[in-house]
């Protein structure tokens, strides 16, 4: 791509002149886990009624795939708990190659066993498996039920199905800061990519995130004294900064909203559930993709896209402090991981 791509008529460059090349979409603010950093332990959801139908995602994410996007993740909620999800990533899987770069998907693996084949049919090749303990107990109080083989069990389907594995695991502190280097080692004998990733404080949950926030900084000295780890420029695209472990195939990812501000190099937007857009996690503002489809076809759904992108700010205002509301009221759910 050249400069002057940036300018073309639909390109999408937001005020500061960055170029926004991914897309993430929340298929779903529901979710079969109750993770304790991420929602509370009684939630209420969306009225379906309120949701994008699938044909009117699919519709918009073209749209963008036709304005510049390269890359698309999918994500909830759970995005295999919705009915019929492998329908749009079959549609959208027709793009790769062909405008669109890459599609994936985040999920939290109590589904992949059963979608995993289907997934890699439909156009999918890399995944992000959500997992921060490996221990069954722990496992199953941070999530606050889940059962940690069905993960497992996913991801070895997901690996059978010729799918690129890579585990996303929050850092708790006091919860599973003592997992953080046998996950990285058990993911370099598996094969497997890590990303570690600050707690985000996003909507109201039953406990005091200051209580679980561990700093990835720390996080990284601890791992580079006992891990030969080499700086890798490469980028997927997304926010981590990222480390090769040497004498293997796993990368180290580092998500750091915290400690490390990821905002200059920002090229994403995100779609919730209900359609709206958000041109940042960190900041309420937001664009009703929705309305603008339904009111004014593709011309009403590009000016509402030129709308946010144009009001697109700088950085995020992330900030952890005892006793402190949620940097923005929505749950992590809503908004898509």
């Amino acid at each position: 791509m050249v400069i002057s791509d940036l300018h073309a008529p639909g390109a999408l460059v937001d005020g500061f002149g960055r170029a926004i090349r991914y897309l993430r979409v929340s298929v779903t603010d529901r979710c079969d886990l109750r993770c304790r950093y991420c929602m509370a332990e009684r939630m209420t959801f969306l009225p379906r009624a309120e949701l994008l139908a699938l044909e009117e995602i699919a519709v918009i994410a073209e749209r963008f795939i036709a304005r510049g996007v390269r890359k698309i993740r999918l994500s909830g909620g759970e995005p295999l708990v919705r009915r019929d999800v492998i329908d749009l990533v079959r549609r959208l899987g027709r793009h790769v190659g062909g405008g669109l770069d890459e599609l994936t998907m985040t999920t939290n693996g109590t589904r992949l066993a059963d979608h995993a084949a289907a997934l890699h049919d439909a156009g999918i090749r890399r995944i992000n498996v959500s997992l921060d303990s490996r221990n069954a107990d722990r496992f199953r109080f941070i999530t606050r039920h889940g059962d940690v083989a069905q993960v497992l069990g996913g991801i070895a389907a997901a690996r059978g199905a010729g799918l690129r594995v890579k585990i996303n695991m929050v850092a708790l502190k006091g919860l599973n800061e003592d997992e953080i280097a046998p996950m990285l080692d058990w993911c370099v004998a598996e094969g497997l990519d890590l990303t570690l990733i600050e707690t985000m404080p996003l909507g109201a949950i039953d406990e005091d995130r200051t209580d679980r926030f561990l700093p990835l900084t720390r996080v990284f000295e601890q791992l580079s004294a006992s891990h030969d780890l080499i700086r890798d420029p490469r980028s997927t695209g997304g926010p981590a900064r990222y480390w090769r472990v040497a004498g293997s195939d796993t990368r180290l990812g580092l998500i750091s909203p915290l400690t490390g501000n990821f905002c200059d190099g920002c090229n994403r937007v995100r779609l919730t559930t209900e359609g709206r857009l958000y041109s940042c996690l960190g900041h309420d503002d937001h664009a009703d993709l929705k309305q603008a489809l339904r009111g004014g076809g593709v011309a009403g759904l590009d000016a509402a896209i030129d709308a946010a992108l144009a009001a697109k700010p700088r950085a995020h205002d992330f900030h952890i402090a005892r006793g402190a509301a949620p940097a923005v009221s929505r749950h992590m759910n809503v908004t898509g991981g």
